[in-house]
């Protein structure tokens, strides 16, 4: 692993922008995938930012991601929908389908809305925040390849199933839970393997089941997931809602992100917003949500400890903090969107 590089986010957004255009998207589109990326970065979560540019884009070149800019509407029944996402970039039909989820939540207090035969969709934090500025109470989930066994068992199952809950809390940053549901993202272990670092040893096993420090074992062998079995039936729980309940993909029907780039990932996603001002004033939910945040935060601390913090909440500061003194980007990483963009035909300009 190298040293960081800082680049501006803007040039970073422009830049990995042009390569989706480059690539055969509207400049809109480009860029709500491109800020999508980028801020998974300025929060501290390489995993799903510009690192995925390159795989992203060999999709995009083999088909198995289509140039759509939108998912096609198959139900539309008062609060529920059921979209098509026509394997378009996650990222765009994620926004449609929250936007269309917290539309119904104005009218039916709730709003919930599946997605099948859909793409990566980034950070599920993106969606759950839409929620929660609107003034809803969002849940973002998705489904994944088989990454993890059930209790006992020796052969991946269930995937990794990232969901993400928002919640508005009148002070600005909604309480921001996200997590994938093994003990550590796939994602993760393809960083650390791309920078040639160890892996804790909770995170993943090899082939045989025995748990690892080496990522490129743990990408042949299995995530483990988090707290046992507690995630393993989380996990089960968040396929059921987006795959089988979508009439999309699930189990091993799904494919891996980087397996066999040429075949549609084929996952599903799940959304859902809840009208706070349904069940009475706004502003009193917000009050109520802001007591309950100050008695979290104002307790007592363990030794050693600074402060305590709500969900989210660093990814936030870090977000805040990093538009001022630019985003953190590994060198192999700024190398590698760099290549993207020569094998698209561009060249980019240099980083600000």
């Amino acid at each position: 692993m190298t040293d960081p590089i800082s680049l501006s986010s803007e040039w970073l957004v422009e830049s990995v922008g042009a390569v989706f255009v480059a690539a055969g998207l509207s400049p809109k589109a480009a860029t709500t995938v491109a800020e999508s990326l980028v801020e998974a970065d300025l929060r501290g979560t390489p995993s799903h930012g510009v690192l995925l540019v390159p795989m992203y884009i060999e999709r995009l070149r083999k088909g198995s991601v289509s140039r759509h800019e939108s998912a096609e509407v198959v139900l539309d029944a008062g609060a529920i929908a059921v979209l098509d996402a026509r394997h378009a970039l996650g990222q765009l039909t994620g926004d449609q389908a929250m936007d269309l989820a917290v539309e119904k939540a104005r009218t039916y207090g709730l709003g919930v809305v599946t997605v099948r035969h859909a793409f990566h969709f980034g950070g599920a934090y993106r969606y759950a925040r839409t929620a929660a500025t609107s003034g809803c109470i969002g849940i973002a989930a998705a489904n994944t390849r088989p990454l993890m066994p059930a209790p006992g068992g020796a052969a991946a199952v269930v995937g990794n199933n990232p969901i993400a809950v928002g919640v508005p809390t009148g002070d600005g940053e909604p309480i921001l839970l996200d997590m994938a549901l093994s003990e550590a993202a796939l994602g993760k272990v393809r960083l650390a393997a791309q920078e040639g670092r160890p892996i804790p040893p909770t995170w993943a096993t090899d082939r045989e089941g025995t748990p690892t420090t080496d990522p490129a074992k743990a990408l042949a062998g299995l995530l483990l997931p988090a707290a046992g079995h507690k995630g393993y039936g989380l996990a089960l729980v968040v396929d059921v809602l987006s795959g089988v309940l979508s009439g999309g993909s699930f189990g091993n029907a799904v494919r891996g992100l980087y397996a066999d780039t040429a075949t549609p990932n084929d996952c599903a996603h799940f959304f859902l917003a809840l009208d706070v001002a349904a069940f009475g004033e706004r502003a009193d939910f917000e009050d109520r949500v802001s007591t309950l945040a100050g008695q979290i935060t104002g307790s007592a601390k363990a030794p050693g400890t600074e402060r305590l913090l709500l969900p989210g909440q660093l990814e936030a500061e870090r977000q805040t903090a990093a538009r001022r003194t630019g985003v953190p980007l590994d060198a192999s990483v700024l190398r590698a969107l760099r290549e993207t963009a020569a094998s698209v035909g561009i060249a980019l300009g240099d980083p600000c």
